[in-house]
């Protein structure tokens, strides 16, 4: 009997080392697997919202522009900040803006308004600021009420040129065009479109 039984462990026993080398798992810790395996899942998902958050930041590089502005556009005649003087910026519209010093590399007298649209990818923007009035497609007066909807000629970000958008707010006002370092990275913005005068702070 003794013998049978003997043989009986050690054949249980070989079997948990077969499964054990086969299925590269522990038998005897199963709770802690499947623990780890919920561990990895939450970290997983925490790391792929992470990089979603992280997407929708963005870079020096977006921020900046060319320079180009609409033929038709204005340069304002008197602006409050004039061009290559330096102001600070007071609105948080991206990442590192608020509170960085601005040098002013354009000033124009013209409409803003802030627009929701949807990008070619099907991502939703609400209350973009700021698209100007000579950045709209389609728009037959510079007074466009809230609700009216409009074509986007302005490639402020990527998705955004040719969107079809919804005013939400308009004003008349001076916009101007700057350069900064971001505050949080210290990367360089060149020709940011647009900043508002209501936006700006006396540098000294």
């Amino acid at each position: 009997m003794k013998k049978w039984v003997s043989l009986g462990i050690i054949y249980v026993a070989a079997v948990f080392v077969v499964f054990s080398v086969v299925s590269g798992q522990n038998p005897f810790a199963s709770g802690k697997m499947e623990h780890d395996g919920h561990s990895n899942e939450e970290t997983q998902s925490h790391e792929e919202h992470a990089g979603e958050h992280e997407e929708m930041n963005h870079s020096a590089e977006e921020m900046s522009s060319s320079g180009e502005i609409p033929a038709v556009l204005q340069e304002a005649v008197d602006p409050t900040f004039e061009i290559g003087s330096e102001a600070i910026i007071s609105a948080d519209h991206m990442p590192g803006m608020d509170g960085a010093v601005a040098e002013i590399s354009g000033a124009f007298d013209t409409t803003v308004y802030t627009v929701s649209y949807t990008t070619d990818d099907g991502q939703e923007v609400e209350n973009h600021k700021w698209v100007i009035y000579e950045e709209l497609e389609n728009a037959d007066a510079a007074s466009l009420e809230p609700g009216t909807e409009v074509v986007l000629n302005a490639d402020h970000m990527e998705g955004m040129d040719g969107a079809n958008a919804e005013i939400d707010s308009a004003d008349e006002t001076t916009v101007y065009m700057v350069n900064f370092e971001t505050t949080d990275t210290g990367e360089k913005v060149q020709n940011h479109k647009w900043v508002t005068e209501e936006e700006l702070l006396p540098a000294d």
